[in-house]
This record gives structure tokens, C-alpha cells and sequence, in this order.
């Protein structure tokens, strides 16, 4: 594969995307007739204003911390639908959790090897890529997984 391309990478802190407020996701469950038990609002609350890439698991330990007996598949279900209404994307990687992030616009990432750690990454000009391989295939979307070492690794 080739690829001519130049990146700016944002710093986490940078980011100015997030979900949603507590009161705006709360309307919106409700329109789609969704229950919004005191758990869900708990976990929009720990959403609201979170620019990183959390794991189901780390928002569990977070909400149960502050509220003993939520649920695991709580968290899940509410971050599902949350992904379903477009408030948040769900992220894969072999051999790791699925995250969740608050950027829906169009961006990739970049992973880190050692601590897995998440960023956002913005590549100029993504619409001029020369990418060879195509043949008999015609792409509708494509996400960019930069992998290396964070500097706290490096």
C-alpha cells in the first residue's frame, strides 16, 4: 500500500470534542423511549466532558465507585445505545477491550504499543491518499491506525 500523506496530531487535552450534556442525553433517551434510571445519568454524567477513549470496564469501575451495585452490562447497554444515536463511536483492536470515543467526526489514531494509550489524529489531504490494491474493490470508509510508542513510553 502507498500512501503520500502528511499528519498533525492533536494532544489529548486539545480536543475540544465530547459527549453531550447530562440533560441533552437525557432528553434524547427519553424521545427514543429509553430508560433513564439514576445509573444512565450517573454515566452521562461521567461522559460529559470526557475527551478520551474509555473502556466499558474503566466507566464501571469509575460509576462504581461513586454508585455500588450498577451494573457491568448497565454500562455496556447504555454506551451501545449511546453509540446508536451517534453520540459516541466503538473502537476494536485485537488483543484489547472496545473503547468508546466521543469524537464522531472524521479522525483516526494513533496507539500506542506499550500502554495502549489512545489519540486522536487528523490527517491532512486524507482525500488525496494514493493508495494501489484496489482492484475489484471499491472502498466506502477507511480508518487509520497509526501504531509506535507514546512519548511516556519512548
Amino acid at each position: 500500500m502507498l500512501i503520500r500523506t502528511s499528519c498533525r496530531q492533536e494532544s489529548f487535552a486539545d480536543s475540544i470534542f465530547s459527549v453531550r450534556s447530562p440533560e441533552v442525553l437525557t432528553s434524547e433517551f427519553r424521545a427514543r423511549s429509553l430508560k433513564v434510571t439514576p445509573q444512565r445519568q450517573l454515566l452521562f454524567r461521567l461522559l460529559h466532558g470526557h475527551t478520551g477513549h474509555p473502556t466499558a470496564e474503566a466507566l464501571y469501575a469509575e460509576a462504581s465507585a461513586q454508585m455500588p451495585g450498577i451494573s457491568l452490562r448497565t454500562v455496556y447497554q447504555t454506551l451501545n445505545d449511546l453509540v446508536s444515536m451517534g453520540e459516541l463511536s466503538s473502537l476494536q483492536f485485537a488483543g484489547s477491550s472496545t473503547r468508546f470515543d466521543p469524537n464522531v467526526d472524521d479522525h483516526h489514531h494513533a496507539r500506542c504499543d506499550e500502554c495502549g494509550e489512545l489519540r486522536d489524529v487528523y490527517v491532512d489531504h486524507f482525500d488525496s491518499l494514493l493508495v494501489s490494491g484496489f482492484a475489484g474493490f471499491t472502498p466506502e470508509r477507511a480508518s487509520i491506525v497509526f501504531g509506535g510508542v507514546c512519548a511516556d513510553c519512548g
